[in-house]
């Protein structure tokens, strides 16, 4: 064989062939791909996830209720009339006053219905400082937001005319709409800004336009393919703007990586001396096999979303697990295609004050070059130091908390409608988000329904779960009651949780559950979090074990080595648990917060745990997988253990550093976000990543395998039986003749 022509086998080195060979119709393919898929996805329409099929339990029941009944709850509204201070009570002229010009003004909108007074509806506080006028908003309810304006104005002209009392409004479609206004744009413009950001640090990492843009053209394709993708299969699996958002994510992260890893090693080919086609053939049973192995093994990691049985979730996995796919077929397919077009033209483009300083492999490495120098020379102390390191930021997970956010928690006290809340909370616990009993019956005007429903809101006040008013509202032709129960603890989710359990667990039996043919699920922001949670760590062990169990069988298939299988997993789930120390000791313990702008947070969204284990069990075997296929590619080729691990480690250290500060740099845009929850996930996302680059890959797995030594490659015999995925990384397949000995990185 001559330097020109290497033979090679396997599915990427046989895809990058067909497509360096068939040139224009690989990259017309893509671009018809990508066109029918969105074209499928907008005839097709996305249908998304539904308020009933959001959990299961309770909170499935009485949406499914509501539902089949046909009844659409409208937006509620409360304006808070409240003494700032003084004498001021509720039954005095003055206060009388201001309630009867708040209920003339919003019912002057004509934008509301139902308007009730708290002298009707004895919704006046203990100290009788505070009351509450209530009403709802005409219109659908997921749309009020854009209604409700002209109420909050006539609100504010009400407390301009009343300096003495605190004239506020809360509710769903305020809420919504101040929101929207602060931060409406936000998650948007984090989105948007993530492809100047990864375009920016390629132009950096490679010093040519081209070849900058090439990774960022195959992930903005893959995610626009995907999008479309999504749609076809929202008819099966709802979707929603979250798993939008996570695709786009997760889309532009490995659709970047896995272009930059093979255009690396391609170009790194063509420096060391090979001719175009030989160059991409290597790169393609190299780089190409490796992002067929991690491709693969990120798609598993996101699958385990599938078995939560939460809706949001399983939307999430299923659009993170497409954009995977399709980024990796594209890498696989199209990009040896535009490489074999382009030439020599992908060094269009140089930026001048960005010329490279190194040509080949491993000189622009000095860095890790010399860490590694140390870390092979006392392997015992570098495992031993990172390790516990590691473990040590890794403690204060041991003390995680995970609730449900509150309003204050989520945006702190930017805004003034998260005060009001609180006021409304201090005065009338539970009373801004009240348990909410769904009650069918064949009758509902039934005398013994009738009266089990007076006895359900006496016995709500009476057993200590509320302070009332507990109020019902009857719908008489679809036989359904609504019964609005504040809890105690109101904005302390641990009390308020108690009360919901007594009303589920005490009241409830005691009075409704007496009654044959009567449903009454309990619902409501309170009782949602708790359902939620329930299921949530009931998933937490079969995704879990789906994760592990699956990326551990894919390692060994895919090297055919215990050992390395085993601390794939190890060293994964280590950069895992630091990821999680981190969350806990910033956004819980408040340590450095305020350089995150996080503080009195005090706890972790629910979801993010689940979340950050599958999405960096995934993205960490990017890495892991590029530098160990490099590592086991030398070894193949004779160097010693120690000698592929520096070659494997140094070589790929300029690719791995580029894609990692890609990664941090997209995920730290949403540390950025006002919103906690996105703060939280941003931050997990870019600190888990940049330990995995560094800690993990550059000294815990090189002092790992040093180690190990030869043990590296064990595989018991009675597991030769196995599949050999391994065939596309033969020796012959990546070594030509100019290949030389002596223990020094080889240039292939």
């Amino acid at each position: 064989m001559g330097n020109g022509e290497v033979r090679v086998r396997g599915l990427a080195a046989r895809a990058g062939g067909w497509s360096a060979r068939h040139r224009w119709a690989a990259v017309g393919i893509w671009v018809l791909f990508v066109v029918l898929a969105m074209g499928l996805g907008s005839a097709a329409g996305r249908v998304d996830v539904e308020d009933s099929d959001q959990l299961k339990g309770e909170t499935h029941t009485a949406a499914r209720i509501i539902e089949d009944a046909g009844i659409d709850e409208p937006a509620s509204e409360t304006v808070l009339v409240q003494a700032r201070g003084g004498a001021l009570k509720a039954m005095d002229a003055e206060f009388r006053d201001a309630v009867t010009a708040v209920v003339k003004a919003v019912e002057g909108t004509g934008r509301v219905t139902d308007v009730t007074s708290p002298y009707d509806t004895k919704t006046i506080s203990k100290d009788g400082r505070s009351a509450l006028v209530q009403f709802d908003m005409r219109g659908a309810s997921d749309t009020a937001g854009e209604r409700v304006e002209p109420v909050l104005k006539a609100v504010e002209g009400v407390q301009k005319d009343h300096g003495s009392l605190r004239i506020e409004e809360i509710g769903g479609a305020s809420m919504m709409k101040t929101f929207d206004d602060a931060f409406g744009d936000d998650f948007k413009k984090a989105e948007y800004s993530a492809v100047p950001v990864a375009l920016g640090i390629l132009l950096i990492a490679f010093g040519a336009l081209v070849a900058a843009l090439l990774p960022v053209a195959l992930a903005v394709t893959a995610i626009m393919a995907t999008m479309g993708l999504m749609g076809v299969v929202s008819h099966l699996q709802p979707m929603s703007d979250t798993a939008n958002s996570v695709m786009l994510l997760v889309g532009m992260a490995v659709g970047v990586d896995y272009c930059l890893f093979y255009l690396r090693r391609e170009r790194e080919e063509r420096e060391a001396g090979r001719d175009a086609r030989t160059a991409l053939r290597i790169a393609a049973a190299t780089s190409g096999r490796a992002i067929v192995v991690s491709g693969v093994t990120v798609c598993v990691a996101m699958a385990g979303m599938l078995f939560t049985g939460l809706a949001e979730f399983e939307a999430m996995g299923m659009a993170s697990l497409m954009v995977v796919a399709v980024a990796m077929v594209g890498s696989v397919t199209v990009l040896p295609a535009l490489l074999s077009l382009l030439g020599e033209r992908v060094e269009k483009g140089r930026i001048p004050f960005l010329r490279r300083r190194r040509r080949g492999g491993g000189q622009d490495s000095r860095f890790w070059t010399a860490v590694l120098r140390r870390v092979l020379a006392r392997p015992v102390i570098s495992v031993t130091v990172a390790a516990g390191a590691l473990l040590a930021i890794a403690a204060p997970a041991l003390g995680m908390k995970t609730q449900q956010l509150t309003l204050d928690q989520e945006f702190g006290d930017s805004l003034p409608i998260v005060q009001t809340y609180n006021r409304l909370n201090d005065a009338f616990p539970g009373g801004s988000e009240p348990a909410e009993v769904v009650v069918r019956a064949d009758d509902i005007n039934a005398p013994e329904v009738k009266s089990a429903l007076a006895d359900f809101r006496d016995r709500a006040i009476s057993s200590g779960a509320s302070r009332g008013p507990v109020e019902i509202r009857l719908h008489d032709a679809q036989n359904v009651a609504f019964v609005y129960v504040p809890l105690v603890g109101g904005s302390d989710q641990d009390r308020a949780g108690e009360s919901l359990d007594t009303l589920r667990d005490e009241v409830r039996p005691a009075t409704l559950g007496r009654v044959d043919g009567v449903e009454a699920p309990i619902t409501g922001q309170v009782a949602g979090s708790k359902d939620f949670n329930d299921q949530l760590a009931g998933a937490v062990v079969p995704v879990f074990a789906f994760v592990v169990v699956f990326a551990f069988l894919l390692m060994l298939l895919s090297f055919r080595s215990l050992t390395v299988a085993v601390t794939s997993i190890v060293l994964n789930l280590l950069s895992v648990g630091a990821a999680y120390g981190i969350l806990v000791a910033v956004f819980q313990h408040g340590w450095g917060a305020s350089l995150v702008g996080a503080e009195g947070v005090g706890a972790i969204i629910t979801w993010l745990p689940l979340f950050l284990f599958v999405i960096l069990f995934g993205l960490s075997m990017d890495y892991h997988v590029f530098v160990v296929s490099r590592i086991r590619e030398a070894r193949l080729r004779g160097l010693a253990t120690k000698d592929a691990i520096r070659h494997g480690v140094v070589t790929t250290a300029g690719v791995v550093t580029s894609a990692a500060v890609i990664m941090v740099a997209v995920f730290a845009i949403f540390g950025t976000l006002s919103m906690q929850s996105m703060k939280q996930m941003g931050v997990g996302l870019a600190a888990a990543v940049l330990i995995d680059a560094t800690i993990i890959r550059g000294v815990l797995l090189p002092a790992v395998m040093a180690l190990l030594g030869e043990r590296n490659w064990y595989l018991p015999r009675w597991l030769h039986r196995l599949p050999d995925l391994t065939h596309d990384e033969a020796p012959q397949a990546i070594a030509g003749p100019a290949a030389r000995d002596g223990g020094e990185p080889l240039k292939v």
